[in-house]
């Protein structure tokens, strides 16, 4: 029989797929049989992106693939190849320098990567081997070895548990690091490996583990150990999720356990989820990549004018060939279509940098620099748990500034989901313990008031099942004596309704055996316990949400406790309803024996043991039910209300039943007591006999009622939400189903569509009885709505995570249910206040920055370019550049670029406190409005005013040609360099004007800027450089600066440049100024008013 099983387990055509056979501290299972080593994965993590060897290659080919940067690679080669009149220089080194400065932060990010592997990759474990511990590096584990782990170490690998000190094959676990619940979870070795707690007696066992191929979901395992010894057949044990310790896991409260490598390196469950996270792109780059377009449009539009009017000016002999410029023999044999071509080409270069090549590296360090004021912000830190904001991706910061809809959790979000029981209900009668006292129904006739009594074996019954069905744990601190009477008990569970409802019944010990847990899960919302009397009778006991047992009791039972239900609901209480059933030992035998096989499944167990539990949770009888009261977060209606002024449309997606979100809805002020509630639940759609056609009727109804309310144009919408009747939806799950899946007949097709306007006229949306799924589904139907608004998603639970993905912005809390949504979110903060500064303060000012810095580039590369451009109708068309080759390439590097990164990570238009005290300027911003045509089209022509302005400015100041006393003649190289100068300080007094928020580093940086670009050409025109062919620019400037009238054209030319601006500014002054003077003026009139009509007024 051994040789049969060994086949089997060897033998892949008899193997199942997607499993895998693990053979305990690898030694074959029989002595007779040949053992083949298996190959798995080594247990080395891997994170990062590059090695030594492929870093280069790999980090190019992604820059490339930018636009921006394979654009100046194509212009970089053209220079090369053509005769350009630039040298390659000048878009090589920008070009080379963005590149350089991205390599270097992606190689530093993962270098620190590498160093973080290293860490983990060379931590020391201890192996058996042959009977003894053995030290080894981590990364040296190999699938099959038996690996000892101490107390506060984490877990190297996924482990399966063999054994461990306690002596019950126990032991506890905090999993923070993988989902952040720093609460204690108990995990089981199987019975017959439990014995073996030393090196020696761990290394006699014989055993096969089949399992399931590794996959990433954290709380899903499925297997099977096949256990050898001489004299018997092989004892097959089930494995599941709770025999399974994963890598990242640490050991608690116990001093040692053994287990068995199954997954190791990246197959474990911890790197399989950090793997495969969407990117997500914000709508500024959108933006970027279509001005880069029209840019691109004027680009090719002045390359082909130029090349067109070349042709033209050459048309006329003397302009082709005149006689101090004869043509080679060559040139004259040239195909006139090719000539054209590397004509267009050189025009090309020549105008290459109105695309702004260093936008791209400027942007990414604003982000990447900006993120950290959102996590050094004082204002995010939570004492309680001891941490501030945490951002894991810097692309969206500017997003949090375009929000239209938030999708919000209720509990751990809105709710502090920390319960206190409050009462309870046995048989239709009231209990309700004094709220100081936990335990207030350990005896009945202590401090608890009652209305009527229930029997008091029904009584004791209730309490029974409120102490049995649960997955409590208690750990005793009292550590050196072992748990005696006085000892206190601390109560570990992975939920904190369970703890309260435990310290709610909390009462004198009789002891149960436990046969089996029917473990809750979302989608059953409810668990079970089948337990054994001291006396032999077999009790099943379930617990679950109202709508999971009602259908599975006596249906006489129902109404007496429905009511109060019902009524706790409407208080906003969490209630759970409590049942039981008296199995009768024939049919317990079937039940063991059909859970058995189902545990021992190893395809499809969940689906094969949810039909098994089905099946045993039937014909029960109700109990009673409990109220458990979860309060409302500090600030959470202040916050929402805060939202709501700016515009923000707020639902509230929960897997609660829909009374107690309904009153958390009322308390967080999402509904006020004005709101007229429209609900698409079971309960209104349930009065008729077909549900789709009162479905129908009840849309088609709010429908008609809200078009009339509002008016047409979605621009005065948000406005309107404040001066009509304000309206919100209730919808549950199972009514979001019907539409969303409704049947494709005509009448019934356009469900979603109506469904969906009806959403967007409602000011708040709650959406009650969810599964994860459905979340998820909602946020991409409103983010695939005509205009494709920006979603936010908040959450804090692991059922938020498929939400939190979904949306454009995913915050995570870091809440009492995990850290799951913290890890998978683009923001994690500690509460949903704090919601209100990241969106109001933190997201307006990221916007209005990169908005700025964005419009800021393409104008300052615009004035730059322009008289370049302008130039050639005065050179014949010739290609001659207007500045020196040093100033094309320093312009972006070095001349404009810090004062533009200043500006775009400190500036303040508004003051902080403003923002958050003033929602509605959050609307000003709304819809990208700083990145729209209007905006653009603006910028777009200042740049072409003032780089007319520059250029005719300049070509005027230069009619008499002699600009010195001594009658020098001044050349094209000094025409460049007063355009040039000109350039520089326009645009970065531009800046300074736009400046609201001064701090010593724009002052550095801005006049830095211009001192910097002062000496640099004093430099650059003061020594012959060796290296350059000719010294065009030897000693231009300073002989320019010795000129009065090149003083006086600067100033002016300057002056005139900013002047439009300067006078845009003035007039908002004074309109502000009046409107202030205004609103004072009516105020005094009103109060004066006031007075007259009643003089006893004050």
């Amino acid at each position: 029989s051994q040789r049969q099983t060994l086949n089997r387990l060897s033998h892949p055509e008899e193997k199942r797929v997607g499993t895998r056979t693990v053979f305990v501290g690898n030694h074959p299972v029989s002595e007779t049989e040949a053992y083949i080593a298996q190959r798995f994965c080594d247990n080395r993590i891997v994170s990062s992106k590059y090695t030594l060897w492929n870093f280069l290659p790999k980090n190019l080919f992604e820059q490339f693939r930018r636009i921006a940067n394979f654009y100046f690679l194509i212009i970089f080669l053209v220079q090369v190849t053509v005769d350009t009149p630039t040298s390659p220089v000048t878009s090589g080194l920008p070009l080379f320098f963005v590149i350089t400065v991205t390599a270097i932060k992606q190689g530093y990010e993962d270098w620190l990567r590498h160093r973080a592997d290293n860490e983990v990759n060379k931590s020391t474990v201890y192996i058996i081997e042959n009977a003894k511990r053995v030290r080894k590096e981590s990364e040296k584990i190999k699938v099959g070895d038996v690996v000892e782990v101490q107390a506060d170490e984490t877990f190297p690998c996924d482990l399966i548990l063999l054994s461990s000190c306690t002596g019950d094959g126990t032991c506890y676990v905090t999993t923070a690091s993988l989902d952040g619940e720093s609460n204690c979870k108990t995990h089981y070795a199987v019975r017959d490996t439990i014995a073996l707690c030393t090196a020696e007696s761990i290394d006699t066992l014989r055993a096969a583990i089949e399992c399931e191929q590794p996959q990433p979901d954290l709380y899903k395992f499925v297997g099977r150990i096949n256990i050898y010894s001489n004299s018997l057949e092989a004892v097959a044990r089930s494995l599941g999720p709770e025999n399974l310790l994963l890598k990242g896991a640490t050991l608690k409260n116990t001093k040692k356990i053994y287990g068995v490598a199954v997954y190791t390196g990246m197959e474990t469950k911890m790197a399989l989820n950090y793997q495969g996270k969407s990117q997500k792109r914000s709508a500024v780059e959108k933006s970027i990549n279509a001005f880069l377009i029209v840019y691109l449009f004027i680009l090719l539009t002045k390359a082909a004018v130029c090349t067109t009017l070349k042709y033209v000016w050459q048309s006329t002999p003397y302009n082709d060939e005149p006689w101090y410029n004869q043509k080679t023999q060559k040139e004259r044999e040239t195909l006139k279509v090719l000539k054209m071509f590397t004509d267009f080409l050189s025009f090309m270069v020549l105008f290459n940098f109105i695309i702004p090549v260093s936008m791209y590296v400027t942007v990414e360090m604003q982000k990447f620099l900006g993120s950290f004021f959102i996590s050094w912000d004082k204002d995010f830190y939570d004492e309680e748990i001891n941490e501030g904001a945490l951002v894991n991706t810097s692309d969206l910061n500017e997003e949090l500034g375009q929000v239209d809809y938030i999708f919000t959790d209720k509990t751990g979000t809105l709710t502090e989901n920390s319960m206190e029981f409050i009462e309870c209900c046995i048989d239709g009668h009231k209990y309700k313990g004094a709220a100081q006292e936990t335990d207030g129904l350990s005896q009945t006739d202590g401090p608890l008031t009652y209305f009527d009594k229930a029997d008091k074996n029904r009584e004791e019954l209730f309490l029974r099942a409120l102490c049995l069905c649960h997955t409590v744990e208690i750990k005793t601190n009292d550590a050196v004596d072992g748990p005696t009477e006085s000892a206190e008990l601390t109560y570990m569970s992975s939920s904190p309704d369970e703890i309260a409802l435990v310290k709610g019944a909390k009462k004198s010990a009789v002891q149960y055996e436990l046969l089996h847990t029917l473990n809750f899960d979302s989608v059953r919302r409810r668990m079970s316990v089948i337990v054994k009397t001291q006396a032999g009778d077999i009790l099943l006991f379930c617990k679950g949400a109202d709508s999971a047992v009602f259908p599975r009791v006596q249906n006489h039972e129902i109404e007496l406790t429905k009511a109060h239900v019902e009524r706790n609901a409407m208080d906003g209480y969490r209630t759970l309803c409590v049942a039981f059933k008296e199995i009768a030992p024939d049919d317990y035998e079937r039940i063991n024996r059909q859970l058995i096989e189902a545990k021992m499944a190893l395809q499809d167990r969940e689906e094969k043991m949810e039909k098994v539990f089905d099946d045993i949770e039937t014909n029960m009888n109700l109990i009673g039910a409990t109220a458990v009261e979860d309060k409302l977060q500090d600030q959470a209606a202040e916050t929402i209300e805060a939202l709501h002024a700016a515009g923000l449309k707020v639902w509230v997606l929960t897997g609660d039943k829909m009374e107690t979100a309904k009153s958390t809805c009322y308390a967080c002020r999402l509904f006020q007591t004005s709101t007229e509630l429209l609900e698409l639940t079971t309960k209104t759609i349930e009065e008729s006999e077909r549900k789709e056609d009162r479905l129908h009727e009840l849309l088609i109804e709010y429908r008609k009622k809200l078009l009339h309310d509002f008016p047409k144009s979605t621009r005065s919408l948000k406005k309107a939400w404040t001066e009509h009747q304000e309206y919100g939806l209730i919808i549950d799950g199972s009514t979001l189903s019907l539409i969303l899946n409704s049947s494709q007949d005509s009448s019934s097709n356009n469900y979603k569509s109506i469904f969906l306007q009806i959403c967007m006229k409602c000011t708040a949306v709650l959406c009650c009885r969810m599964a994860p799924l459905q979340k998820a589904q909602i946020v991409r139907m409103v983010k695939n709505l005509k205009g494709s608004p920006i979603t936010l998603s908040i959450g804090d639970g692991a059922n938020d995570v498929s939400m939190i993905l979904e949306s454009h912005v995913g915050i995570g809390i870091k809440g009492k249910e995990g850290r799951q949504a913290a890890r998978n979110s683009d923001y994690a903060v500690p509460k949903f206040k704090h919601l209100k500064k990241l969106l109001l303060a933190h997201g307006h000012l990221y916007y209005v920055r990169i908005a700025h810095l964005v419009q800021y580039f393409f104008y300052k590369n615009l004035c730059f370019i322009l008289p370049q451009f302008l130039y050639q109708f005065f050179c014949g068309f010739s290609q001659q550049p207007l500045y020196d080759a040093a100033y094309l390439t320093m312009y972006n590097i070095c001349f404009t670029s810090l004062p533009i990164l200043a500006y775009s990570l400190l500036e303040q238009h508004i003051n902080i406190d403003t923002l958050t005290s003033d929602p509605r300027l959050y609307m000003k911003i709304s819809g990208n409005a700083m990145l729209q045509l209007g905006p653009f089209l603006y910028w777009t022509f200042l740049a072409a005013f003032e780089g007319t302005v520059f250029f005719f400015g300049t070509y005027f100041l230069f009619q008499t040609s002699s600009l010195e006393e001594n009658a020098k003649v001044y050349g094209n190289w000094t025409f460049g360099t007063i355009v040039f100068t000109v350039l520089v300080f326009t645009v970065t007094l531009k800046l300074a004007l736009d400046t609201r928020f001064w701090t010593w580093i724009n002052h550095f940086v801005i006049w830095g800027s211009l001192a910097f670009y002062v000496f640099f050409s004093f430099f650059w025109g003061g020594i012959i450089w060796p290296f350059l062919k000719q010294q065009r620019m030897y000693f231009v400037f300073a002989q320019m600066l010795s000129s009065v009238s090149t003083w006086l054209a600067i100033v002016l030319l300057i002056f005139i440049s900013l002047f439009p601006e300067i006078l845009l500014i003035v007039l908002k002054n004074v309109r502000r100024r009046s409107a202030r003077v205004r609103t004072k003026f009516i105020l005094k009139a009103l109060s004066f008013k006031k007075t007259k009509v009643d003089p006893g007024w004050r």
